[in-house]
C-alpha cells in the first residue's frame, strides 16, 4: 500500500511539473517584437539586433527587431504603451525618451505610469569629438577659444533635447561660454559635417564614434563618463579636463505595456539577465564601448525617476526650447 501511495505521489508531482512547464511555455508568445524608436543602422538598432538572437534562444521564441522612428522615439514608446497585455510587443528604449523628453516636449503617454520596466540592458556615455584639422589638443584649449570667440564654436546633435544636445548645453553652461547648436535628423549627418569642417564638434555615443576616432577622421578630446572608457583609454574624462562633476550618460532598457502580466514580465527579466551573461555577447557589447547594466525592473525605474528629475533642473536652467 505504501508503495502504491508513493507511486501516486510521484505521478501527481510529475503531472504538476508538466502543467507548470506548459504554463510557463505558454507565457511567452511565439513571436516577440522589440520596437526600436530609431532608424535601422543606428546605435540603438545595432544593440537590439546584437542581443535579439541570444534573447530568442533564452525565450525559445522568435525575436524580431522592428524600427518605428519618429518624434524622438516617442512614436515607438507610445505604440507599446497602448499595446495589449499578451507581451508580444516590447520597447527597446534609449533613456532620453523617458528622462529628457518629458521635460522638453508633450508626450502622448506617461512613461512613469503607462509602461512597465522589464529589464536593464546597457549603459553608455558620450565622447566629445572635434574636426581633426582644428588646433585644439584638449578641452581647455577649446574652452579658451570659445570664451574669446562667443558663438563661433558650433556643435551638432541628433535633435533638440537629446543627450548629445544637452551635453553641449551643459558644457556651455558650466564654462560660461556661448556655443552654436545645430540640430540634425540623426547623429550620422552631424558627424559628417564635423568631419567636413562645417561644425566644430559634437558629442556622440562612444560605440558609434569609435570608428571615426580610430580612422583619425575626428579627434576625441574628452568622454562624459565618470572614469575613462576601456575602449578609449587614451581619452580623458570631462572632469579630468577641468569640468568638475560633469557626467552625462544614457542607457538602454526594455519596457512593456502597463498591463503586462507580472509572470510574463518576470520571465522576460530573467531571459535578458541570462542573455547578458553570454560570454560572446558580453565581449561584443563591451568591445563596442558599452557597459552591461545588471539588475531588475526596480533598477530601471529608480534610475529613470532620478534622471528625469535631474534633467528637469538642467533643462530649466539652460532654457532648452
Amino acid at each position: 500500500m505504501q508503495g502504491f501511495q508513493g507511486w501516486r505521489r510521484a505521478l501527481l508531482v510529475t503531472a504538476l511539473a508538466g502543467t507548470a512547464g506548459a504554463l510557463q511555455a505558454q507565457q511567452v508568445p511565439a513571436t516577440v517584437r522589440l520596437v526600436v524608436g530609431y532608424a535601422a543602422g543606428g546605435p540603438v538598432d545595432q544593440a537590439a539586433r546584437t542581443i535579439a538572437p541570444v534573447l530568442a534562444r533564452e525565450l525559445g521564441a522568435t525575436v524580431l527587431v522592428e524600427n518605428k522612428p519618429g518624434a524622438n522615439a516617442t512614436t515607438a514608446a507610445d505604440s507599446v504603451a497602448k499595446a495589449g497585455p499578451d507581451g508580444s510587443l516590447l520597447w527597446f528604449a534609449a533613456s532620453p525618451t523617458v528622462t529628457i523628453s518629458p521635460n522638453v516636449m508633450k508626450l502622448p503617454f506617461d512613461p512613469a505610469k503607462d509602461l512597465t520596466p522589464v529589464a536593464p540592458v546597457l549603459s553608455y556615455y558620450n565622447v566629445l569629438v572635434i574636426n581633426k584639422d582644428l588646433p585644439f589638443r584638449n578641452l581647455r584649449e577649446l574652452v579658451e577659444y570659445a570664451k574669446a570667440n562667443p558663438g563661433k564654436v558650433s556643435y551638432g546633435s541628433a535633435g533638440v533635447g537629446g543627450s548629445n544636445h544637452l551635453s553641449g548645453e551643459l558644457l556651455a553652461a558650466r564654462t560660461g561660454t556661448k556655443m552654436l547648436h545645430v540640430p540634425y535628423k540623426g547623429n550620422a549627418p552631424a558627424m559628417t559635417d564635423v568631419i567636413g569642417g562645417q561644425l566644430t564638434m559634437m558629442f556622440d555615443i562612444i560605440s558609434t564614434a569609435r570608428t571615426y576616432i580610430a580612422s583619425e577622421k575626428v579627434r576625441a578630446i574628452a568622454v562624459t563618463s565618470p572614469t575613462r572608457n576601456p575602449s578609449l583609454p587614451q581619452v580623458p574624462t570631462m572632469t579630468e579636463s577641468g569640468i568638475p562633476d560633469y557626467e552625462v550618460g544614457g542607457w538602454y532598457a526594455v519596457y512593456g505595456p502597463a498591463q503586462l502580466p507580472k509572470a510574463l514580465a518576470a520571465r522576460y527579466t530573467q531571459a535578458f539577465a541570462t542573455a547578458l551573461k553570454d560570454p560572446e555577447l558580453k565581449a561584443k557589447l563591451e568591445a563596442a564601448g558599452y557597459e552591461l547594466w545588471h539588475g531588475g525592473p526596480d533598477t530601471v525605474d529608480a534610475r529613470a525617476r532620478k534622471e528625469r528629475g535631474m534633467w528637469a533642473t538642467v533643462t530649466k536652467d539652460i532654457k532648452v526650447e
